[in-house]
């Protein structure tokens, strides 16, 4: 039962109107069309407060969050974002979707250790979607209808758990950190502070242990 109210949440997500659409319908029927018009509502506010041509910049990040959290590796790589793309263009389009609380940003640490301020790299990120749901909703049509008809994650089952994580880890006051170099097998998807300790947050999407991280 809980697996299955768990999946529940991560298509439907915690967006107020998704969830009262189907509390009164006891199904999925129109929570894709809510969330596809908070999608659309984001995009018009990204017109309407976005100045210039950053407009335009700002929209192409946001459409390609979804794709690149389908990817193994789930860095934001501007160069996928537009043919020619170059990150000095892009420079502050991912902290204003942060800003206007569309997206969190999850930053790598130059090393493992503490303290987390200090210790990362702003042009080295990741994005989530503020809301598990709006991630399904950006999600291809076919993996839409197959999450909804048969809850199955498909490809994308690593990244909306990695995405339910980040959401919760933020909802909890933490800033989102993680660790990956190109260089080495040693890598985190999330680390936290805790008082004066770092703990290390792997998400996985099969049971198992982790391999990653030696504790």
């Amino acid at each position: 039962v809980f697996h299955s109210i768990f999946l529940d949440y991560n298509i439907l997500g915690g967006m107020p109107a998704v969830v009262k659409e189907y509390i009164e319908r006891n199904t999925f029927e129109g929570s894709l069309d809510t969330q596809k018009q908070l999608i659309a509502d984001y995009k018009e506010d990204i017109r309407k407060y976005a100045s210039g041509i950053d407009q335009t910049r700002i929209l192409k990040v946001f459409h390609r969050v979804a794709p690149q959290l389908a990817r193994e590796n789930k860095k934001f790589q501007i160069t996928k974002v537009a043919s020619g793309a170059r990150f000095r263009d892009y420079r502050g389009c991912a902290e204003w979707l942060v800003d206007a609380g569309m997206v969190n940003i999850c930053y790598n640490m130059e090393f493992p250790e503490l303290p987390l301020l200090g210790n990362y790299n702003p042009d080295a990120f990741k994005l989530y979607f503020a809301d598990t749901g709006l991630l399904v909703s950006m999600l291809d049509d076919e993996s839409q209808e197959d999450l909804r008809a048969n809850k199955n994650l498909g490809v994308y089952k690593g990244a909306l758990y990695e995405n339910m994580v980040a959401e919760a880890l933020v909802k909890q006051g933490y800033k989102l950190f993680y660790y990956k170099k190109e260089d080495s097998t040693l890598e985190e998807d999330f680390f936290i502070r805790s008082t004066a300790s770092l703990i290390p947050v792997e998400v996985k999407a099969k049971s198992g242990r982790a391999k990653s991280w030696k504790r």
